[in-house]
């Protein structure tokens, strides 16, 4: 009798009328004797008993994993949406550092600001928060380096300046800072 172990075969199949047939050729030949033919049996159960398990635990871990890629695709789903909104506030970001520097003042560039506060506060209650990087230790995993620089202030391998603010959502790295790293001192 052949033993097949693999939970994917079909279960259609009757197992017992192997058995069955054996039974009958054992009642015709006299070959087997009851007693084996009972440890053949519990024997078949056991088998079936175990391929019932194994099938159990697939189907467990497949479920498992479908809620946990579905868990993943609604936590994310928002992440181009999210992207695209990240260079309306860099652009936001620009005109109020613009209108600083220009040394304009005036309900405009106040409106201005109050808008890029509230498209933030909004980012941040969907799970969006800006890295943090100016001063932190260089990570590869959340920086982009574009430049490195030799400065007094900060130390090697620190960045010295971000030209863009990078974001995470939840806790995925959805656009990494883009900063320029210390090499140290200059001297």
């Amino acid at each position: 009798m052949s033993e097949n172990t693999n939970p994917k075969e079909d279960l259609t199949n009757d197992p017992f009328d192997s058995v069955l047939e054996q039974m009958e050729a054992s009642d015709q030949s006299g070959d087997e004797s009851p007693e084996q033919l009972v440890d053949m049996l519990e024997q078949q159960v056991a088998d079936l008993r175990d391929r019932e398990l194994k099938a159990q635990a697939e189907l467990e871990n497949f479920r498992k994993r479908l809620l946990r890629d579905t868990e993943q695709q609604l936590r994310y789903a928002s992440s181009n949406l999210v992207r695209d909104m990240l260079d309306v506030v860099d652009n936001l970001n620009r005109a109020t550092e613009s209108a600083q520097k220009a040394g304009e003042s005036g309900n405009l560039v106040e409106g201005v600001k109050l808008v890029l506060h509230q498209l933030t506060g909004v980012l941040e209650k969907h799970h969006c928060k800006p890295i943090p990087g100016l001063g932190k230790p260089f990570d590869p995993n959340i920086h982009q380096a574009i430049a490195q620089q030799p400065s007094n202030e900060y130390a090697a391998g620190v960045v010295m300046m971000e030209t863009s603010v990078g974001y995470t959502l939840h806790d995925r790295v959805i656009r990494p800072s883009m900063v320029i790293v210390s090499t140290g001192s200059g001297s």
